[in-house]
């Protein structure tokens, strides 16, 4: 019982605010309507109460964006009228209207390609285009190139929408509008997604994201986020994607945003539920719910339902999940009729016959209405076919299942041969190093066995002449050397194990270990790595240990290959920068080890902080450095996967990998191991 009022408190917590500033500023523009003084003020308070309505009342703000038309006539503001009909066509195709809305961006574009729109200006400033009337003109004809992209791909006309968008970004690249930049961009890597092709639609979401973060519309800027969340959830990076979809959560809180925040609180209740998280993915699918009832988007609605359905059969409630499935299948199948009927329209009329239309809609809801009535004749053969269906449905999620089990083998398959292959690489790091730390027990172990063979020679001598205490003094430094011999011997042996060790494939298996000890190893193998294959590189190490640390339970294999990974990097980093600046600067690496003490049910943690004095990591990279395959090295010179296997190594011991960079001055990478 507690927890269904946490969730019904979560579900209606957010909309208390919100609803009171969303009527406040609703009443706060019909106000100003009714006290307008002129109709250039009217004119911009109708646009604005037409912005307010269009996505949850398009009736409404097609009375309110006509009104903004008529105003524009008689003021003879062509640029307002090309505005007025962009806005009008928005609302048909909100309204699935789509030839109407077609028709109406044609009006609009064929005014705003008229040079001669912008002779007059804007005749009120106040307005949301360049305050240059040319720039705004070219900025109005972007958008509405956007606008068609829009009714295309709804349309199913993807190449056409395609090619709308691209002529939309060259205009914005042309005016340098980030406005139009951001929609285009971001829509190219929508198409890419649908159309399978993450990595393109990945690069096109940062351009966007760029572009929207030096705009003035940056507040809109969740609207991406929401996507990025889709691409991660994609590629299985659920951290990734609940991430990015909060913070597009956070940035959605204008109430002219109702629409994209729900979208993103959708898809997050839709990660949260593929992750297991099953509260949380029926907190925002409810919350999502709740905003589509109060804008009354009737698709919206049916996902709602459907997504319900799913999590409560993964809790296991087969009732509800049952009246969720049939509730939004009904409402879907519902939409879907008239979507399609009005989408076939669209696409098997001309633009001539549109108008005609309207009529030809009046007769097909006589013709539907006697269907139905012939349907209720045939109801059992209905019933029949979708029980067929329902069956071929099962098979082919059957086989589809199979084909995912396959694929799922082959890239793990894969991802062990690139774990091992970054493994492999990481032992080649450590070559050189290691055959300067074994040379030195190896050239002790010569020197005293010839050391020895001298001392035995003489040892003979002595006893042949009968000088039993000189003899007993050899043999007893005889013994010493042979102890130390020992001691070297099984020091080179140590370090052969940990070469062995360390390219051996983990078993994943955690014991006690001192991690002083496991990092000044690896800090002093790397640095005789690197000296060994660049005689002149050198560089000044600081250690500061912690040596009051207990030993705590990790894979030694791992932990060191993470070590490893990040010294390396910050010998590459210094070296770099001595390259650039050969005089005056001095290459440092600073390692510290130290405790957090312990807080509340929690043993505190071990923290091992790595830092170097380069020239730290570019902002625009930053939020990039942990990913698959990202490097900053020339190629040849590294495979990407270092940290992205370090952060998922440290986070799979219970930890944390953070970074912290100032340019110019360096970067500190620090791991948190929690104490168990």
């Amino acid at each position: 019982m507690r927890s269904v009022f946490k969730i019904v408190i979560f579900i209606f917590l957010p909309f208390a605010g919100s609803t009171q500033i969303e009527k406040k500023y609703e009443d706060s523009l019909h106000q100003a309507l009714n006290n307008a003084a002129s109709d250039t003020i009217r004119l911009d308070i109708n646009r604005k109460l037409g912005f307010y309505y269009q996505d949850s009342e398009p009736d409404t703000a097609l009375v309110y964006h006509k009104a903004q038309l008529a105003l524009a006539r008689n003021l003879d503001l062509k640029l307002w009228q090309a505005d007025a009909y962009e806005q009008i066509a928005y609302c048909y195709r909100q309204k699935l209207q789509l030839p109407l809305s077609y028709e109406n961006y044609m009006l609009g574009l064929q005014i705003a390609e008229d040079p001669s729109s912008s002779k007059n200006g804007w005749g009120y400033s106040n307005f949301s285009y360049s305050k240059n009337p040319e720039e705004a003109r070219w900025s109005i004809v972007g958008m509405i190139h956007y606008e068609i992209a829009t009714l295309f791909y709804r349309s199913r006309y993807y190449q056409k929408s395609l090619t709308e968008l691209l002529q939309a970004m060259e205009i914005g690249e042309s005016l340098k509008n980030q406005k139009i930049l951001s929609l285009a961009t971001r829509d190219i890597g929508i198409s890419y997604l649908k159309n399978n092709q993450p990595d393109s639609a990945f690069i096109y979401f940062q351009k966007s994201l760029s572009y929207y973060q030096h705009s003035p519309y940056k507040k809109n800027m969740g609207v991406i986020y929401r996507f990025l969340g889709l691409y991660y959830s994609q590629q299985q990076k659920y951290d990734s994607a609940i991430r990015c979809l909060h913070t597009g959560i956070d940035i959605n809180q204008d109430p002219a945003s109702r629409v994209p925040l729900r979208d993103a609180k959708y898809t997050l209740g839709q990660v949260f539920m593929q992750v297991g998280q099953l509260d949380s993915a029926l907190i925002y699918t409810l919350q999502a719910q709740k905003i589509d009832d109060s804008v009354n988007n009737q698709q919206g609605k049916s996902d709602d339902l459907i997504q319900l359905g799913y999590i409560y059969e993964q809790k296991k409630e087969y009732t509800i999940a049952y009246d969720y499935l049939k509730k939004g299948e009904s409402l879907a199948d519902k939409l879907n009729d008239g979507y399609i009927d009005k989408l076939m329209q669209f696409q098997n009329l001309d633009f001539d016959q549109k108008i005609r239309l309207q009529q030809l809609e009046k007769e097909s809801q006589l013709t539907k209405s006697r269907n139905r009535t012939y349907a209720l004749l045939t109801g059992l053969g209905i019933f029949l076919l979708v029980g067929l269906l329902l069956y071929r449905n099962n098979r082919q999620k059957q086989k589809a299942n199979k084909v995912l089990q396959s694929t799922l083998a082959n890239l793990k398959s894969t991802q062990s041969q690139l774990i091992q292959s970054e493994k492999m690489a990481s032992l080649g790091e450590l070559t050189a190093g290691i055959a300067h730390e074994i040379q030195n027990p190896l050239n002790f172990v010569n020197n005293f066995s010839e050391v020895n063979k001298e001392l035995t020679i003489e040892l003979e001598e002595e006893l042949n002449n009968g000088k039993y205490q000189d003899a007993i003094a050899i043999a007893k430094d005889i013994r010493e050397n042979e102890e130390k011999i020992s001691h070297h011997g099984k020091r080179a042996d140590a370090i052969v194990k940990g070469m062995l060790q360390h390219s051996r494939s983990s078993n994943g298996i955690k014991e006690p270990t001192d991690i002083n000890a496991l990092v000044d190893e690896y800090l002093r193998l790397a640095y005789h790595g690197l000296r060994a294959k660049d005689k002149s590189f050198n560089a000044a190490m600081q250690t500061d240990y912690d040596h009051t640390l207990e030993k705590i339970k990790v894979t030694p294999q791992d932990m060191g290959r993470v070590i490893l990974n990040l010294i390396t990097n910050a010998f590459y980093v210094v070296n770099e920068k001595k390259k650039q600046e050969p005089d005056d600067y001095e290459p440092t690496i600073t390692v510290k080890t130290s405790r957090i003490p312990a807080s509340g049910s929690g043993k505190g943690a071990v923290v091992i902080a790595i830092k170097d004095n380069g020239n730290g990591i570019p902002k625009t990279v930053l939020d990039k450095i942990f990913h698959p395959f990202f490097t900053t090295k020339p190629t040849g010179q590294g495979t990407g996967l270092g940290l992205s296997l370090s952060y998922d190594i440290v986070k799979a011991h219970g930890g944390d990998l953070k970074v912290e960079t100032k340019e110019g001055e360096g970067t500190t990478f620090t791991i948190e191991l929690p104490v168990v």
